[in-house]
């Protein structure tokens, strides 16, 4: 199985080079970094995923000809490129257009894409392959992955990934009465689409089991939940579907959560892991996903997760819930907010939500308890502190403001610009607004593209740690 992530910056820059004012195909290069899945999480399969990390123009010495339904160029930047992806790990991918009709691999290209993988097998030795993109003038995008002269294998999906997440590939299903009401308002297309997502959710507690029940509700076709808790008692009033029989047994947070979308018979397919989402088990589930919220408080989970986001061009909805009780010296202050972190949007760190000392005393706590507590008595680390106050009308808003983010990255009914960089809600005063924020200069995650779309490395997302 094979998918690809165009990441949206990339999109639009192969848009904008393939585009020719009389109409002709045109093409250009996709360097590909590579996510080899061994176990997808809902079907136990093995998956590769291409993710998009670099767009180069076909040098203008090397074309040839070209016509509204032909494209020519030599060979000789493609031998040149095959080197540079093979030294730097990653897979080159060929991208034209067929401008006059919607994606399709033409008899034209099956021999065209033949010769050159001759060229990488004579190159580099059978096994070895190579991309091909199709964009077409209506705006679908195919793709396929050539390994051998006589297979190449067609990419099931192609999603376009950033503020906004258009899905390529998706094919037609049967109408579901369940989600009809929604149907009416997006459309037809709207309720295979949402099948079609595979979507994570980190953190089911305050604001992750109402984020996990309503994307259940929307019809979500693949869920992953990932929590290392268990429910006490204090959780009842705010996680969705728990009871006090699951207190008294200890049950984990992901499996009360799969137990109620499971018993509701709705077609969602629900997959788990109880452990920390840096965890390397994990890492498989993590990077088969579309899209993944962030619903923890835990800064080095989130210092993951905003990695994760840049190297496997999968959006990241963040949110948090900040409540502050009355005083004598100060009013109520409550609050939600909905950070989206995507290739171009500014990240955690640069917006001043993560905490690099509260992270790193996290690590330490898990996988160093003894140590931790020897350093926190000698005052060298920050303890656990009071519990946060919390309230579930406020945090269950909150993980409605980010599913709607996500349901505006689907449809774009607020507009065409696509999900907000960040949502801020203040409860206490009836007020939203959304802020800007600029990346660090220094910053390796937001302030460049080195790293995104870079996918698999070692150490993993070059964490170390």
């Amino acid at each position: 199985m094979i998918d690809m992530i165009l990441i949206e910056g990339h999109e639009a820059e192969l848009r904008a080079l393939l585009s020719s004012a009389d109409g002709a195909e045109a093409a250009a290069y996709v360097l590909f970094g590579v996510a080899d899945i061994a176990s997808d999480p809902w079907t136990g399969l093995r998956r590769r995923r291409l993710v998009s990390h670099e767009v180069v123009p076909v040098p203008d010495e090397d074309r040839v000809s070209a016509s509204g339904v032909h494209v020519t160029w030599s060979t000789r930047s493609f031998v040149r490129l095959l080197k540079n992806a093979e030294e730097r790990g990653l897979v080159l991918g060929i991208a034209h257009t067929h401008p006059g009709s919607t994606a399709f691999f033409s008899d034209q290209d099956d021999r065209n894409e033949k010769d050159l993988l001759r060229i990488v097998s004579n190159r580099s030795g059978d096994g070895h392959g190579f991309a091909s993109v199709v964009m077409g003038g209506d705006g679908s995008i195919c793709a396929r992955h050539w390994t051998s002269p006589d297979r190449s294998e067609a990419c099931e999906r192609v999603l376009v990934s950033g503020r906004k997440l258009i899905l390529h590939g998706v094919g037609a299903m049967p109408v579901e009465e369940v989600l009809d009401r929604q149907a009416r308002l997006f459309g037809p297309a709207f309720n295979p689409l949402v099948r079609s997502l595979r979507v994570g959710i980190v953190g089911c507690g305050g604001t992750g089991s109402p984020t996990a029940m309503l994307l259940a509700r929307l019809g979500i076709g693949h869920l992953l939940l990932v929590d290392d808790d268990t429910i006490e008692l204090t959780n009842l009033n705010r996680v969705h579907g728990s009871r006090l029989d699951d207190v008294r047994a200890k049950a984990s947070k992901v499996d009360v959560l799969a137990r109620e979308i499971r018993g509701a018979e709705i077609g969602v397919q629900v997959a788990t892991f109880r452990g920390w989402v840096g965890d390397a088990d994990v890492r498989d589930a993590m990077r088969s996903c579309d899209v993944i919220f962030g619903c923890t408080d835990d800064h080095d989970g989130r210092l993951f997760l905003n990695r994760l986001a840049y190297y496997y061009g999968i959006p990241v909805i963040d949110m948090g819930v900040r409540i502050i009780p009355k005083s004598k010296d100060r009013p109520y202050e409550m609050a939600g907010r909905v950070t989206v972190v995507a290739s171009g949007t500014p990240c955690l760190l640069c917006r001043g939500l993560i905490d690099p000392v509260r992270a790193r005393d996290e690590a330490l706590r898990r996988t160093g308890p003894d140590e931790f507590e020897r350093r926190k008595a000698e005052a060298y680390v920050s303890g656990g502190g009071d519990p946060a106050p919390v309230v579930v009308t406020f945090t269950t808003e909150t993980a409605c403001m980010a599913v709607n983010e996500l349901l505006h990255a689907l449809t774009a009914f607020r507009g065409d610009e696509g999900m907000k960089p960040e949502r801020r809600r203040r409860f206490d005063a009836i007020e939203e607004r959304t802020t800007t924020c600029s990346p660090r200069q220094e910053c390796e995650q937001c302030a460049t593209p080195k790293i995104w779309g870079r996918a698999d490395v070692a150490p993993f997302l070059h964490r170390i740690g």
